[in-house]
């Protein structure tokens, strides 16, 4: 630092002035804060002889209010901490916020000078320093008045609005005539945003606003004035478009923000955009509007799923109208659905033929033929993809690339889940894997439970498990959408809380990903089969799953399925993709927006990870309503268009309408052979009046019982060797699907269609238990 003589006083202060300082112009007026003392006194002596008009104030006692003249500068003795407490005094009333303020310290040392920066000192120096220098400094100070950013138009870092000008903006929106045709305003928040502010410090609030407005830049979108709040949030303003295309414009944010690492406070990071919205004709003023979309944000943020979302009433805590007799009728039709399903599956089918019968047409006859055409189609398919599962694509012998960072995300509802759960943490915790392998346990419960305590003894003995409680979440696809912003590993693996990946598990997968494929299905295997008759059949019906289906259809129409569980995505793709947790199959409606974006899926069979099943009819049959129901979800939003879309090849839409459409047709068309015998009864005159003995009818039923036949000697022969070795599981499977299992399904495929009709989309997880017996090692 600048030095000149020193003083024999006991602090060394400012000297005074000699005989070169005359000439200095003179300042202008200076407010000095401190303790009266010699401190002060030769502050003020500094001043004066460099030409300033100086006043004095007291630490605690400084108004700026009633002056006259008000200071051009203000100038402080920083006495220990109560330096900092000046600051804030100065600082805290308007008249002082842009007031140049220098700092002179007896002491300066680094780490102080940077705490009253921070604090709002525009600059610092000390006791020694020359008066020149003090002069030349509070000259600069006044012909560059510093301002605060709130009280700039534009904040000179981020480019972007000031929250008051942003406002100001928004009024001059609103007193435009045309605003009640369009328009929207949008407020961003980040789901990391309190992690990261608690780690690096608030400064992260405005480099996080600064990025955000950097990709708004560069995709060039429709909003043309942008700012950011002291919360960190990202305003927007988007005049002039419909909810459409704001809607698509702000889609196209959220993707592209989730699909970037940026710099941080010098940090790597990702980021979850929380994207809240409400259309300016629907608001009075620029306050409502900015309530309205943080209130639409903080309804995004509990989800992380990258969906924008518009305000509703509901979300302020106005109960949605639900009309009393409305929902009296849905519980009733709910409560009658296997009738009512019978009703629409057969009632009006047989009195629609019967009726095209009096007018002339024999609709019910040709509707047999393509029932049984139906049935054919159904029984060739599940034959083509046994015999195509028989050469499915081998997995490579060896990566192209190192082996990456990996992390493996466990979703779990603790309450459902925490007697299995410390097993779960174990086998994941024995994993082989030749580079870091981090454990992300990604959990919701309403309440402590004891197995916490459990998982955070485990988690202290071993840093690699790392204990992630979602607060707020209601789905799995929360807490993996909570998760995958966390991990550090290139490759993650998915996975639900009962699974038990094979030693090699993460190895296998890498072999995949490296060699130009971004997700790979492993093959999930049962290892409670001996609890129940129950967990048997789907043991047997898994492998027909997992070993045939999967593959075979991976090989005949080029694109594989990610199942929900022991599934591996490049984490790039998995943080752009995300889950939309109001799918009730969130892994399906994954699979097929990853595959719109062009994404290579793939499934390998020899990459085991062994999970328990459902014990019990109840539970099987609420897993399973879900998982039918979720289909059907799956089908309605993706079908039409994902078969309109040029992202896929004719073979690949081929396989989707089979996939989509026929999947939901089929359990309806099997279900009017029902009407149709009974046409054909009436028509002929009387059940006893039928000929039962129709060569083509006999045929097509022996075909279509064969394919189950087909089927299950397939899944025996691909099946794990456990499983192999229980042949008596594959003839019981046999049984009950040929008399009653794929009915039991086709009933669930039925009623899924009335529940989702009815829109009741509750989810409800099935009951985990330990293993009773595991029908393998660990």
């Amino acid at each position: 630092m600048l030095t000149t003589h020193h003083s024999s006083a006991p602090h060394a202060t400012l000297d005074p002035p000699g005989p070169r300082h005359e000439t200095l112009p003179t300042g202008g007026r200076v407010l000095t804060v401190g303790t009266p003392g010699p401190r002060l006194d030769q502050l003020t002596q500094t001043l004066l002889s460099t030409g300033h008009e100086v006043s004095h104030a007291v630490p605690g006692q400084v108004n700026l209010h009633g002056r006259q003249a008000p200071p051009d500068a203000i100038v402080a003795l920083d006495e220990g901490r109560d330096g900092l407490d000046t600051i804030r005094e100065i600082r805290a009333v308007p008249a002082g916020r842009a007031l140049p303020l220098l700092m002179v310290t007896a002491d300066h040392r680094s780490a102080d000078v940077a705490d009253l920066l921070r604090h709002g000192a525009d600059d610092c120096l000390p006791d020694t320093s020359s008066p020149d220098e003090l002069s030349a400094r509070i000259e600069a100070k006044l012909r560059r008045v510093p301002v605060p950013v709130e009280n700039l138009i534009l904040d000179p870092r981020t480019g972007l609005y000031s929250h008051q000008h942003f406002l100001d903006e928004l009024d001059r929106e609103f007193q435009r005539p045309e605003v009640r045709r369009g328009g929207i305003m949008a407020v961003v928040s980040v789901a990391e945003m309190g992690a990261l502010e608690s780690r690096l410090g608030p400064r992260v609030r405005r480099e996080v606003a600064e990025r955000l407005a950097g990709v708004t830049e560069r995709l060039g979108s429709a909003c043309d004035r942008l700012g950011w709040d002291d919360d960190g949030h990202l305003l927007m303003l988007m005049p002039g478009v419909d909810e459409d295309a704001a809607r698509r414009s702000l889609e196209k944010f959220a993707h592209t923000v989730a699909g970037t690492r940026f710099v941080v406070a010098d940090e790597n990071v990702r980021l979850t955009p929380a994207i809240g919205w409400a259309p300016l004709a629907e608001c009075d003023g620029h306050q409502q509007a900015v309530e309205k979309a943080r209130d639409a944000a903080a309804e995004a943020l509990e989800h992380r799923d990258l969906r924008p979302v518009m305000y509703a009433p509901w979300m302020r805590g106005t109960p949605r109208r639900r009309h009393a007799l409305g929902a009296s009728v849905r519980a009733l039709l709910a409560a009658l659905s296997p009738v009512v399903v019978l009703l629409f599956g057969v009632g009006v089918p047989f009195t629609l033929y019967q009726q095209a019968y009096e007018l002339g047409w024999d609709v019910g006859s040709a509707m047999y033929w393509v029932v049984v055409a139906g049935l054919l189609v159904s029984a060739g398919l599940i034959v083509l993809e046994c015999l195509f599962a028989l050469d499915s694509v081998p997995r490579p012998e060896r990566p192209s690339q190192p082996y990456p960072p990996a992390s493996a995300v466990i979703a779990a509802y603790l309450p459902n889940e925490a007697a299995t759960i410390v097993e779960t943490v174990e086998s994941f915790l024995r994993l082989d894997y030749p580079n870091d392998l981090e454990i992300v346990l990604a959990y919701n419960t309403p309440h402590p439970l004891p197995v916490e305590d459990t998982l955070r003894e485990i988690a202290r003995r071993d840093p690699r498990l790392v204990l992630l409680p979602v607060e707020g979440s209601t789905s799995k696809a929360q807490n993996i959408n909570a998760a995958v912003t966390r991990v550090h590993g290139e490759v993650v693996g998915i996975f639900d809380a009962d699974h038990h990946p094979a030693p090699n598990a993460f190895q296998h997968a890498w072999h995949w990903l490296s060699n130009g494929y971004d997700v790979v299905q492993g093959h999930c295997v049962i290892r409670n089969g001996d609890s129940s008759w129950v967990s048997k059949l789907v043991g047997v019906e898994f492998e027909t799953i997992y070993a045939v289906s999967h593959p075979g259809r991976t090989r005949l129409y080029g694109f594989g399925v990610f199942g929900g569980s022991n599934g591996f995505w490049r984490t790039d793709l998995l943080a752009r993709t995300r889950m939309h947790g109001s799918m009730l199959t969130e892994d399906i409606d994954s699979t097929l927006r990853a595959l719109s974006e062009g994404a290579r899926i793939t499934v390998d069979r020899t990459l085991i990870s062994r999970e328990l099943a459902p014990t019990t009819l109840k539970s099987l049959w609420n897993q399973r309503s879900r998982w039918a129901q979720g289909w059907l979800q799956v089908s309605l939003k993706h079908l039409w268009r994902a078969l309109r879309s040029p992202a896929f090849t004719l073979r690949q839409k081929a396989g989707l309408f089979v996939l989509l459409g026929w999947r939901e047709v089929q359990p309806w068309l099997s279900l009017q052979i029902l009407p149709i015998l009974l046409y054909s009864a009436w028509k002929a005159g009387g059940v006893d009046e039928l000929d039962w003995t129709v060569p083509v009818c006999l045929l097509a039923m022996l075909f279509t019982l064969s394919a189950g036949v087909v089927q299950a000697a397939f899944a025996w022969r691909l099946a794990v060797p456990e499983l192999r070795r229980r042949r008596g599981w594959f003839w019981r499977y046999l049984l009950v699907t040929t008399f009653f299992y794929t009915h039991f399904k086709n009933m669930l495929a039925r009623h899924a269609c009335l529940k989702e009709a009815l829109g009741d989309r509750q989810w409800r997880v099935t009951p985990r238990a330990a293993a009773a017996k595991a029908v393998n090692g660990p």
